[in-house]
């Protein structure tokens, strides 16, 4: 193949009157190759003939499929086997579909920012991470609640993340905003969200969820399933809670990582400038939007009583969120009602409390009253009664002065 200005010069000298094989001569070429380009008029590349491909009129079957499995290639090579009887590599239908690939890729990390009015939103999540606690590693689980307009956010550390705990953690939330906002966005965790359709967005909360906001007047509302930003405000504060106000620290007690937490919200969140709203969220908050939230009126709290119905299992002990609590064994099989109330766990059974206990906060635990297994075969034994003490004989009275004082004889 010739240069474009070699093939501009052989159209000049033609123009010159120069022959074809003398052209051919000067510029070291086949005469085959002058004429081609004398007949073109120009310089043109070699066309190389396009074979047929096996995926040729499959495009909008191929983009659909792949869009269907979620950029899976390998799940749309097993469908062309299945549906087309078309036998390829794995390689080639990840060239076929890189473009497709690609877009798929935008459309998931497009992202169109949206701003709340005052008081309409508040988004809640949960964040896990390790803390060195009276120098031991404590799994932590961090609550985290920011309002969608002013940015203000609440955290709170608990032991777990059952259901208990988002409700303790919300119902804190409201006490520390001092109001209750119009919906709550929160996560699809399997203790509040049964159910969440990824293609057709139906939600189905679980029914203590919706007991729930019936009591406090909010909406409830779930994220889009494998779309965590679209609560991205509390998403991005997990983070800064956890570089910010946990990164580093240690602390002596779980009172003391409490306290840090209080202070932390108070001295360093509260206060700091935000870098989308460019103001201090304490400020965006008390001018705009505090006075927009639904006022407690010193509503108590929703799990301040809590009834359940358990049945004695066969280790003498009823289970309630993952521990177990010990009963009297003679009630094994039988069902009891259990009421959760101020931290206690009250057990009760043909109308008389039979076992109280002290609500624990971890996760797998036995809390036991050893009275409980008196009369089981390797428990406790019931402690006998002391003996009277002897009585001394000459506390005795001899019987003659009975009978003097009764009359008569035996």
């Amino acid at each position: 193949m010739r240069e474009p200005d070699e093939v501009a010069a052989m159209l000049r000298l033609r123009e010159l009157g120069w022959g074809i094989r003398r052209i051919a001569a000067e510029f070291g070429c086949s005469h085959v190759t002058v004429r081609r380009y004398l007949a073109a008029g120009g310089w043109t590349g070699y066309r190389t003939p396009r074979r047929a491909k096996a995926l040729d009129g499959l495009e909008d079957w191929l983009a659909e499929c792949f869009r269907r499995h979620r950029g899976n290639a390998d799940v749309v090579r097993q469908d062309l086997v299945r549906e087309k009887g078309i036998v390829i590599g794995l390689r080639t239908v990840e060239r076929a579909v890189a473009p497709l690939r690609r877009a798929i890729a935008a459309e998931a990390r497009a992202t169109i920012r949206f701003e709340t009015p005052p008081g309409r939103q508040l988004q809640i999540d949960f964040g896990e991470t390790r803390v060195s606690i009276d120098g031991d590693p404590v799994r932590v689980h961090l609550f985290v609640a920011t309002l969608g307009y002013s940015r203000r956010c609440f955290v709170h550390a608990f032991r777990h993340e059952r259901q208990g705990a988002w409700f303790d953690g919300i119902e804190a939330a409201f006490r520390h905003f001092g109001g209750v906002p119009e919906e709550v966005l929160l996560d699809n965790a399997r203790a509040l969200v049964e159910r969440h359709d990824a293609a057709t967005r139906e939600v189905r909360f679980n029914a203590r969820l919706h007991a729930f906001a019936r009591y406090w007047g909010f909406r409830a509302r779930a994220c889009a399933p494998y779309r965590a930003r679209t609560k991205g405000k509390d998403e991005r504060g997990v983070g800064y809670v956890k570089r910010n106000a946990i990164a580093g620290h240690s602390f002596a007690s779980w009172a003391a990582l409490e306290a840090h937490l209080v202070w932390w919200m108070r001295e360093i969140a509260d206060p700091r400038v935000h870098g989308t709203t460019g103001e201090a969220p304490l400020e965006r908050f008390r001018r705009d939007e505090a006075a927009v939230l639904r006022p407690l009126d010193g509503r108590p709290p929703f799990r301040q009583i809590r009834e359940l119905v358990r049945r004695v299992q066969a280790d003498c002990c009823i289970e309630l969120d993952t521990n177990s609590y010990s009963v009297p064994w003679r009630l094994i099989g039988e069902s009891v009602q259990v009421a959760v109330a101020a931290g206690h766990v009250r057990i009760r059974h043909a109308g008389r409390e039979v076992a109280a206990h002290v609500e624990t906060d971890g996760r797998h635990q036995r809390v036991i009253e050893p009275s409980h297994f008196i009369g089981v075969v390797g428990g406790p034994q019931p402690v006998s009664p002391p003996l009277p003490a002897a009585v001394p004989a000459e506390l005795l009275r001899p019987l003659c002065e009975y009978e003097q004082l009764l009359g008569g004889g035996f």
